[in-house]
């Protein structure tokens, strides 16, 4: 990754959402991404996004995707077996029954069935708080993710949780303060399945739970230079009726769990408009109001930085149900991988990405690989 494929001053962000093991979409995104020669100057992440973010800005260029890939070949080979019969009725029974193992199991290098079980600890116990035990994370990050890189600032990283104790949402950040294994854990700690993480003495639990995407965060953060977006969604918003229980379960999770990228993007959009509108008063007014003090404050507040927002959605298939975000097996991961890879060389081949251009609105949006059922 030794050039840039968009406007020089132009600032490339990688946002990364919660979403479990759909996690390996996110890690073909940027395998695709690399290979295309796209730099990555911050990333910002959520959850198993803040773990994918960890390990690329925690290892140099040349090795962050034999890192990617080592993490996700670790954590799904709890469940090796291959559907052994074609047909989406067959592929999801094999689906079930993996995610089965895996909630029996747990996953090697990350989580295991709390033994014995939290109802048998006293309340207000650690151990009572969650039904795995997340202590195989901690080595596995110090495995694949090198902190004192992270915290030498070359990649700017940036990962969401949530203050257990007020309910606040927070974001560990290396411009400001040292990032170690249990602030990745924290940003991932989603519960009742898993327990909280003790930083500097307040408890944290996943972001996810107050938003599941950092795009916000880095649209407030950044309000200088523009911006490049590779907004990467792991549940879609738009999505069927459900017909049983099972579906609701699962359109409920989608639902819950979906950025809003939309609406987010409207608002942003909105927002802009409004700055440059009041900039362009600014210019019509008599010389002598310029050194008004409430004129020098609007200035500086309507400045407006341009943001192309790349909206890389995860689609499901049809056989995925309500256990996709903890169903590991290794056939998943590696389809969950290749679609990544599919959805970024399709978008950045598409036309309207190539030819794309500032515009009045301050915000250019694109999501080139939306299909039908959109």
């Amino acid at each position: 990754m030794n050039s840039k494929l968009y406007p020089s001053g132009e600032t490339s962000v990688l946002v990364l959402q919660g979403g479990g093991a759909l996690g390996s979409y996110q890690a073909g995104i940027f395998e695709a991404l690399a290979e295309s020669r796209i730099e990555v100057d911050w990333i910002a992440g959520i959850s198993i996004g803040a773990i994918n973010a960890a390990i690329v800005a925690g290892n140099p260029p040349e090795r962050r995707i034999e890192r990617l890939r080592g993490f996700w070949e670790l954590v799904s080979s709890g469940f090796t077996a291959m559907p052994a019969f074609p047909g989406e009725q067959a592929r999801a029974t094999f689906n079930e029954v993996a995610a089965g193992w895996v909630a029996s199991v747990g996953v090697p290098g990350f989580f295991a069935p709390r033994m014995p079980p939290a109802f048998l600890y006293p309340p207000g116990a650690p151990q009572a708080l969650s039904l795995y035990d997340t202590g195989a994370l901690k080595g596995t990050l110090e495995r694949f993710v090198d902190f004192d890189r992270i915290n030498g600032g070359e990649t700017r990283l940036s990962i969401g949780a949530v203050n257990l104790r007020s309910g606040n949402f927070v974001y560990f950040d290396n411009r400001h303060e040292r990032i170690g294994p249990e602030h990745v854990m924290a940003s991932g700690a989603l519960p009742p399945g898993f327990p909280p993480v003790e930083i500097d003495g307040e408890l944290y639990w996943d972001g996810g739970l107050v938003s599941n995407t950092p795009l916000d965060y880095v649209l407030d953060t950044e309000r200088q230079r523009d911006l490049v977006i590779f907004q990467v969604d792991l549940f879609a918003a738009h999505g069927p009726v459900p017909r049983t229980l099972t579906e609701a379960a699962e359109r409920e999770k989608d639902i819950r769990y979906s950025s809003r990228t939309r609406l987010n993007t409207d608002k942003n959009v909105e927002m802009r408009k409004a700055r440059r509108a009041v900039r362009r008063l600014i210019e019509k007014l008599p010389a002598e109001m310029l050194a008004d003090e409430d004129v020098g404050f609007l200035r500086r507040i309507s400045h407006a930085n341009f943001i192309t927002l790349m909206q890389l959605i995860y689609r499901r298939k049809p056989y995925e149900g309500n256990s996709k975000d903890y169903e590991f097996s290794r056939a998943t991961m590696l389809e969950h991988w290749q679609a990544g890879r599919n959805d970024v060389v399709r978008s950045l081949r598409h036309p309207a990405w190539r030819e794309r251009a500032h515009n009045e609105a301050g915000v250019a949006v694109f999501d080139l690989t939306r299909d039908a059922r959109d």
